[in-house]
């Protein structure tokens, strides 16, 4: 069963990583930075729509949850990567010359799960839960951004799908928990 999960997997990488064409790399491979003229300006929207929401205090514990938020998800893909051990498509021999690879290195050896997938997630969905119900425009376009920056780790070679998809659901959870966490400790706390 889970070899068949795993064949499956890769197939599908294959597929999805296939789909890639020369034109769409720089984009995809710019939409995969952790910082870019992209991330900044949605963190600074962020903090700007944190602090005329918030406040100035619960504005500092924000980031300060946030802080503590990425080092949890970001820690914990690095608990799996070494536990599981499971290898990059780009280190995976059975379909290294199969697959296209538009970064120029392939990165650290392991891949189980995409560190990059659950960070966005978990800003996404945390930010969506704190402010949904002033700015609900914000639910789509967060959510889409997480998904389009765990998609480029597909498509420039580096996650297989289901490192992508366990990424997304482990930021999910995490954003959703630190959101509930940040709202019990800022309770007693005025603008």
């Amino acid at each position: 069963m889970l070899e068949e999960l795993i064949q499956w997997d890769k197939a599908f990488f294959l597929y999805l990583n296939g789909l890639g064409t020369e034109t769409w790399d720089g984009f995809w491979m710019y939409l995969s930075r952790t910082l870019s003229l992209v991330t900044i300006p949605i963190f600074l929207l962020l903090l700007v729509l944190s602090y005329r929401t918030f406040g100035l205090k619960r504005m500092i514990v924000l980031v300060i949850t946030v802080t503590l938020l990425i080092t949890c998800t970001d820690q914990l893909s690095n608990f799996f990567k070494y536990g599981f051990g499971r290898l990059r498509p780009c280190y995976d021999n059975d379909i290294i010359d199969l697959m296209r690879l538009v970064k120029g290195y392939c990165g650290g050896k392991f891949s189980f799960f995409s560190a990059h997938a659950a960070n966005s997630f978990t800003l996404a969905t945390f930010f969506v839960f704190l402010l949904k119900h002033k700015y609900r425009i914000l639910v789509p376009f967060l959510l889409l951004w997480a998904f389009l920056v765990g998609y480029s780790r597909i498509y420039i070679g580096v996650h297989f799908p289901l490192d992508v998809l366990t990424g997304i659901l482990v930021g999910f959870l995490f954003g959703w928990v630190f959101s509930k966490l940040y709202i019990f400790a800022t309770l007693k706390i005025r603008a």
